[in-house]
């Protein structure tokens, strides 16, 4: 056990409805393996807002209140656990080191993990999903610290990377990421991405890194679709100035009649997903991220996934190995993409209520989180 000492501050989280409390708790003690973060900078993610609303229930997941919210987060070694010597892919660690990590956290030898489906680990777990009232209290990202389980999947940021820019990928751009990978866009194919928040911008710039010929955007919101621009969508559809058959018309033309191969839904809301399937062409594949709310539904005619041979893939966390191409694809990319304008507002952790309440009325593509 390596030893810490002194305090830290929590965002305590302690049921929807309620304004965060900020708590003054110990350090913990950093046990063999184990690293502790300092977190430099947490964004606020759609999950994040929609467990403060309780619409996403951590509970659901195994979790326990009180805790602590936050997961897209990017920090500082402060505290190296024994026998804690490099990050994942070989690169020395130390104190003072910048990492990101995988907010989930698997156990590497269960069925699922070494069938290569580690974010679907039998014995997953995660943050914002512990406690907050009993040690090590720092289980989220709205925190001065994160206590880092042994085990775990960390990578070194590289040094071109800024904080602000770093914070991202270790949710929003390693989740499509991996969603396009796992319907294995090819090149020269075309993508619709229903939502132009972070994951949707995040969705446009690794389709077109990817090679696609037409990357088409749908939001509503002016601003975001101006966005969705910058990071190289071809097209955009504003969904206040047209209706959704309008939108199945816009998307054929623009496909040569065909529709489109690929549709990445990261709205958020089911009422997306018929719409998005009718977007699709022949052998078509929908790739769902954005719904995470239990119990909410939406009709079909399957009829038409049969006779189009279309695919639905769901896409939950990804594997872990993602991050580290994440982090390459941001250091490549930075300079030619805007990526500083998704976290642009900036809150102290004791103003937390505030940045949520920004987030929650999107005054804010990614508001920031930095204690």
């Amino acid at each position: 056990m390596t030893l810490a000492s002194g305090t830290g501050r929590i965002a305590r989280f302690d049921e929807p409805g309620k304004p965060f409390e900020i708590q003054t708790v110990p350090v913990p003690q950093v046990g063999p393996g184990e690293i502790l973060i300092r977190v430099t900078r947490a964004n606020i993610c759609g999950s994040d807002v929609h467990a403060w609303h309780g619409t996403f229930a951590t509970r659901g997941l195994g979790g326990q209140l009180p805790t602590v919210l936050g997961h897209e987060m990017v920090g500082v070694v402060a505290v190296l656990g024994d026998d804690v010597h490099s990050d994942s892919d070989g690169r020395p660690l130390e104190v003072g080191t910048r990492v990101v990590f995988p907010y989930f956290f698997c156990c590497h030898t269960c069925r699922n993990c070494l069938a290569g489906r580690r974010n679907a680990c039998v014995n997953l777990k995660m943050a914002m999903l512990g406690r907050a009232d009993e040690p090590p209290h720092f289980v989220g990202g709205y925190a001065d610290y994160f206590l880092l389980p042994a085990k775990a999947v960390v990578y070194t940021v590289p040094d071109s990377v800024s904080d602000e820019i770093a914070a991202g990928a270790n949710c929003a751009l390693s989740q499509v990421m991996y969603g396009l990978e796992r319907v294995d866009l090819q090149l020269g194919e075309t993508v619709v991405v229903q939502g132009a928040g972070a994951l949707g911008l995040y969705a446009v710039a690794v389709a077109k890194a990817r090679g696609a010929k037409t990357v088409i955007a749908i939001d509503g919101v002016p601003e975001r679709l101006e966005l969705a621009k910058a990071f190289g969508a071809d097209e955009v559809i504003d969904i206040t100035a047209t209706t959704d058959k309008d939108r199945v018309k816009i998307v054929r033309r623009l496909t040569d009649r065909q529709g489109a191969d690929v549709v990445v839904e990261v709205v958020g809301h089911p009422s997306a997903i018929d719409e998005g399937l009718k977007l699709l062409g022949q052998f078509g594949r929908y790739v769902e991220i954005g719904n995470i709310n239990i119990g909410k539904t939406f009709e079909f005619d399957p009829s038409r996934f049969v006779f189009a041979n279309k695919t639905m893939v769901g896409v939950s966390l990804y594997d872990p190995a993602v991050l580290s191409r994440a982090l390459t694809f941001l250091a490549e990319y930075q300079d030619r993409l805007p990526f500083d304008r998704l976290a642009a507002a900036c809150y102290r952790l004791e103003d937390i209520n505030d940045a949520f309440s920004a987030a929650e009325n999107k005054r804010d593509v990614r508001a920031s989180i930095v204690p």
